[in-house]
């Protein structure tokens, strides 16, 4: 009895003390949020935006409690590119002040950046770009500038892009676990990380494909912009010239100046007039974007859809910043949509490799029906493949990036086995007891029969054909036609477009500017869904399992943080899975 109202006194103490906690992060919560919104910047005339390419760009804003703690100011895909079309409109933005860090960005999202970069130019202002250190993409991210400057022991990781797959079978049988794959589609290689030590022949072929296609974007784009031809840049690539002295990139045509940070800011005064000793305007993404106006009654949503697909949400920490697709939310904010008669088309900006094979059915059930109310534009971001594509194909229009991953029409599942490492491994014993031969199908001192493995490809195969279906509904084909395409094949944004998964090339802006014509609007405004949530949303809503450890272990794992979540959420998921066939670390 005293150990029973000892550990009752210590539930209700450690209840107490989170509630504390909790009460002291919402009070911060509260009045960050009403120091954030006490004033609106006024932009005077000759003001610069600048943007910082650092740290994480989600694709919609949101805030992690980690981010709030140690002051992350991560600017989302969505901030960054309203702040960009603002900029190039309002008439006291001057100039655009691309400073280089540590990005951590898609590259089809870059290339949009770029594009807008580029549209801005169109308007007679000025682009500067300025960095440190630049990593490949971030400076193919700066050639949109008029002018690149370097600091002057700084550098620039030109070297071309290689893609380096993680295989964990060996590191699984140390533990005594096996994979029992199941797969339809020879391109459907997400297995292969589980059951093989290296990478098949298909996925070779498809990867190095779309590898190279990233690297011609980069090529192209590079050389049209700094006038120096391809032959040079990859050799220059193979020599590894950001190893070499930084007074170089000059004389290689690769920047135009160094300098020190302290001494950009007079270089950008003189390039807009504006005096040496006066102060220079700096203004933010989420301050320019304070600026716009709602000029038309007539909306268009963009749904923002990013993230492993799954059907509810996967207990992760509030500190952790994996945004998910959760299928029964996305469900109902598009039912909200369908009845929202404010809204008269849906662009839905999806960047995600897939995942539950469920859920994805589910999602391509209610855009088919949001569909039936207002026209519908799908917008592919870094990828949009498997999953991704079977909630994609129900669209009146798909428009995606060049550099899109998209595709991977294919099913696969995977039962680890750890009969050997319960039974060998730890010494447990097991006995069945059971009213028919498969009831105890799935548990863990089980070993799979041979009904059971066919039982399970045979559900795979079903589910196979039921996505084919899908896209053969969707993109008006033959069920043969889709067969040609599909097997899980891997396809660039500018590869698909040619076999019929994608209507057009282009980025956000141009997926709106369709909807608007399907629709029939003239003027129009967009709106961005579903809305942002805040750290104190995540905090409200975390999970009873998470925790710090999260950050924690992202800090010991450090690159390969993503291999180890993805075989520990292996439990979470569904058996069946529409997802992207590996994890590729770009170098």
């Amino acid at each position: 009895m005293k150990d029973f109202l000892k550990n009752v006194f210590a539930t209700i103490v450690g209840l107490f003390i989170f509630g504390i906690i909790t009460l002291f992060f919402c009070f911060i919560g509260v009045i960050g949020m009403m120091t954030a919104n006490s004033s609106t910047k006024s932009i005077e005339p000759n003001s610069v935006l600048l943007l910082k390419l650092d740290g994480n760009m989600p694709e919609h804003d949101e805030t992690t409690l980690s981010d709030q703690l140690y002051g992350n100011t991560n600017v989302s895909f969505k901030t960054y590119m309203e702040a960009i079309n603002e900029a190039t409109h309002n008439g006291n933005i001057s100039c655009i002040y691309l400073e280089s860090g540590n990005l951590n960005a898609d590259i089809a999202q870059r290339q949009e950046l770029r594009d807008a970069l580029l549209e801005f130019k169109k308007s007679g202002k000025k682009v500067i770009a300025y960095g440190e250190d630049y990593s490949l993409l971030n400076y193919y991210m700066a050639t949109a500038a008029d002018k690149i400057y370097m600091n002057p022991i700084g550098s620039i990781t030109w070297k071309g892009i290689g893609g380096e797959m993680v295989y964990v079978k060996d590191l699984l049988s140390k533990v005594g676990v096996r994979v029992v794959p199941f797969r339809m589609g020879k391109y459907k290689s997400a297995v292969e990380m589980f059951t093989e030590d290296k990478m098949s022949e298909s996925n070779r072929e498809q990867t190095e494909r779309y590898i190279h296609g990233w690297w011609d974007t980069v090529l192209n784009a590079v050389s049209g912009s700094r006038k120096i031809s391809k032959d040079s840049l990859n050799a220059y690539a193979d020599r590894l010239i950001g190893m070499e002295e930084p007074s170089k990139m000059v004389g290689y045509k690769m920047v135009d100046g160094l300098c020190y940070n302290d001494q950009i800011k007079d270089i950008v005064k003189k390039a807009i007039g504006v005096d040496k000793d006066d102060e220079l305007n700096l203004v933010t993404p989420a301050e320019l974007v304070e600026q716009k106006t709602v000029s038309s009654e007539s909306r268009i949503a963009i749904y923002y859809a990013y993230g492993d697909i799954v059907n509810d949400k996967i207990p992760q920490s509030m500190f952790a910043e994996n945004h998910q697709i959760i299928a029964k939310d996305v469900c109902r904010d598009l039912q909200d949509l369908a009845k929202d008669e404010d809204i008269e088309a849906v662009v839905i900006r999806i960047n995600s490799g897939g995942g539950d094979a469920y859920a994805s059915e589910q999602l391509w059930h209610q855009i088919t029906e949001l569909r039936k109310k207002k026209p519908v534009v799908i917008s592919m971001s870094g990828a949009a493949a498997s999953g991704g594509y079977y909630m994609s194909c129900p669209a009146n229009w798909i428009v995606a990036d060049p550099t899109t991953l998209t595709g991977s029409i294919g099913i696969f599942g995977l039962l680890p086995d750890q009969s050997e490492l319960m039974t060998k491994k730890l010494g447990l014993k097991f006995d069945e007891v059971k009213t028919n031969r498969n009831a105890v199908f799935g548990a863990s001192g089980h070993f799979l029969t041979e009904e059971q493995f066919n039982i399970m490809q045979t559900t795979i195969e079903n589910g196979y054909r039921l996505f084919k279906k899908r896209v053969a509904e969707g993109r008006k084909m033959s069920m043969e036609q889709v067969e040609n395409i599909a097997q899980g094949h891997v396809y660039l944004g500018a590869d698909a477009v040619k076999v019929g998964l994608v209507d057009e090339l282009g980025g956000l802006n141009k997926a709106v500017a369709k909807a608007a014509e399907l629709a029939k609007l003239k003027n129009y405004s967009t709106e961005s869904y579903p809305a942002a949530k805040s750290w104190l949303d995540n905090l409200m809503s975390v999970s009873d399992n998470s925790s710090f450890l999260d950050s924690r272990l992202e800090a010991t794992f450090g690159e390969y943080y993503t291999t180890f979540k993805l075989i520990n959420d292996m439990k979470h998921r569904d058996k069946l899975q529409a997802a992207m066939p590996y994890i590729l670390r770009i170098q």
